[in-house]
């Protein structure tokens, strides 16, 4: 899965039947954010319950981009999940702990780090083996 609009892409590295990690990179805000909720989703409408961000390319993200993630928070915790984000840089960061959302949206310095939070059964392989051309 890859979306790829003017400000955002939004990438799909690996994935279970219970948890999906996607990159993150580009603009996170009011241009982007329908995009945004859009596929993720449908990652959601697909049952995942766990959704890993690799934020490490997310150049910029403002209040609207806050609520997008705060927004899959809300609902992956309804379904018994969570969003963890990989590789927030000083930034995000900054806007997380500024907004007191660093409590609901921990920032891990990996994806492999992130994903020791997702139960064995749910967890992708990682790192995802390379895909072969056909």
């Amino acid at each position: 899965m890859t979306v790829q609009r003017r400000h955002l892409s939004v990438s799909g590295l690996a994935s279970s039947d219970g948890c999906a990690v996607l990159r993150v990179s580009g603009q996170l805000d009011h241009h982007s954010e329908r995009d945004f909720l859009v596929t993720m989703g449908s990652a959601v409408a697909e049952g995942r319950r766990y959704v890993v961000l690799d934020v490490t390319a997310l150049a910029f993200c403002d209040s609207r981009g806050l609520n997008c993630l705060l927004g899959l928070h809300w609902i992956l915790d309804r379904r018994g999940g969570t969003l963890l984000l990989a590789g927030a840089g000083s930034r995000l960061s900054q806007l997380l702990e500024l907004t007191g959302s660093a409590a609901l949206l921990p920032a891990h310095t990996a994806v492999k780090e992130a994903l020791q939070n997702v139960p064995e059964d749910d967890r992708p392989a990682w790192p995802p083996a390379p895909q072969q051309e056909r």
